[in-house]
């Protein structure tokens, strides 16, 4: 039984680092609200595992794997190419896919800056590039991308995460104005400390410290964030573009 309302009854959505996490909840969250789902990452084995799950809790699922690594345009081509042979259409993107990794600057590798970048930034740019030509095609729709609250604030030991992450906002705020003559809304949510792998792979001391930051005193769940997504992708957004949506329950780095 669903325990949304049908708000994207019949819209294909595509969305990037589903396979567990944020992603995952997002795609859950969506087919649950009646899209038909594309879900995207780099491992084959671990898609068809969260497909599973998805058509295990719900009996009328439509969700399918497609493999891409935003961080090659290659990839990323080949995996667009994909959805248009399948659906021919495609209305909403939810850009994900996202690592990170911490160091202070004196330490940062020229490897992690180049991960960081590829995957956060560069793979936002490639994904919206391909999926917003297939959605001006179907008459419009919505990107959502994902930068987080170090995007705004910063913090010690995530100068380059967070330069990944600011740059989805100058990204997104641009593409909300260019993509507008197209009937495409684009925004950004930018989550603070939300209870996925990155974060329960952090130290108990840095744990505890974060969780101290949080006004609302707990940390925030994945579905949390996808029911932002989920208003964000649907008509109840129609008017709202170029935006970027804190889900951090209060929290001050």
């Amino acid at each position: 039984m669903s325990t949304h309302p049908q708000l994207l009854k019949g819209k294909i959505a595509v969305i990037t680092g589903a396979s567990r996490g944020i992603g995952f909840a997002t795609a859950q969250t969506f087919s649950q609200a009646g899209a038909h789902i594309v879900l995207m990452g780099r491992s084959m084995a671990t898609l068809e595992q969260a497909c599973a799950q998805i058509r295990t809790s719900q009996d009328d699922a439509q969700v399918q794997a497609i493999t891409c690594n935003v961080a090659d345009p290659h990839s990323v081509r080949d995996a667009f190419q994909a959805v248009f042979r399948i659906h021919q259409k495609l209305h909403i993107l939810v850009a994900n896919a996202g690592v990170l990794d911490s160091a202070l600057i004196g330490m940062v590798t020229p490897q992690q800056i180049a991960s960081n970048f590829g995957t956060n930034t560069f793979g936002t740019l490639y994904c919206a590039q391909y999926a917003s030509r297939l959605i001006a095609r179907s008459g419009g729709g919505a990107i959502i991308n994902f930068s987080s609250i170090m995007g705004h604030y910063g913090e010690v030991g995530q100068a380059v995460y967070s330069g990944s992450k600011a740059a989805i906002i100058g990204i997104t705020k641009s593409l909300a104005k260019e993509l507008v003559p197209q009937n495409i809304r684009v925004n950004a949510i930018a989550p603070g400390f939300i209870d996925t792998d990155m974060a329960r792979s952090i130290s108990p001391e840095k744990f505890a410290e974060r969780l101290a930051s949080i006004k609302m005193g707990r940390i925030g769940t994945p579905a949390e964030v996808a029911n932002v997504a989920l208003f964000l992708a649907s008509d109840m957004a129609s008017y709202v573009t170029g935006q970027v949506i804190g889900v951090d329950g209060g929290m001050a780095i």
